[in-house]
């Protein structure tokens, strides 16, 4: 694993403890970090997160995480030793929930396509 890779890891575990341990903010939703774009020279990282719910949570979760910004850049900042404490940015991923939505598109085509049981007419019992 190259350096980069090893320090865009770290990012990424460091900002989801931070972000589940410290962060005690009542708009922060059922958040997931999923992943970190860090530029080569180190300076900048994109930190993508998923958030469980409703679309009001994920507006409450992203201007939670804006105000929390600085906070989270120091503290991984303190965490990690680089010689510059990346400027960050938090985007949303919405995969998650895409991929959902593909499944659950397909499984619908499922049910329309597989053969439906054929009805067997009963006669009613003589007694």
């Amino acid at each position: 694993m190259s350096r980069h890779d090893r320090i865009t890891e770290a990012i990424r575990q460091e900002a989801s403890l931070v972000i589940h341990g410290q962060l005690k903010d009542p708009r922060l939703g059922f958040v997931t970090v999923t992943r970190v774009e860090l530029t080569s020279d180190y300076r900048s990282a994109k930190i993508f997160y998923s958030v469980l719910g409703k679309e009001e949570d994920h507006k409450k979760t992203k201007e939670a995480l804006d105000s929390a910004l600085g906070f989270v850049r120091r503290m991984i900042a303190q965490r990690i030793n680089l010689r510059f404490a990346p400027d960050i940015i938090f985007r949303e991923d919405r995969s998650t929930e895409y991929s959902v939505k593909i499944e659950e598109v397909l499984n619908q085509i499922k049910e329309q396509n597989e053969p439906q049981p054929k009805k067997s007419r009963r006669l009613p019992k003589k007694v």
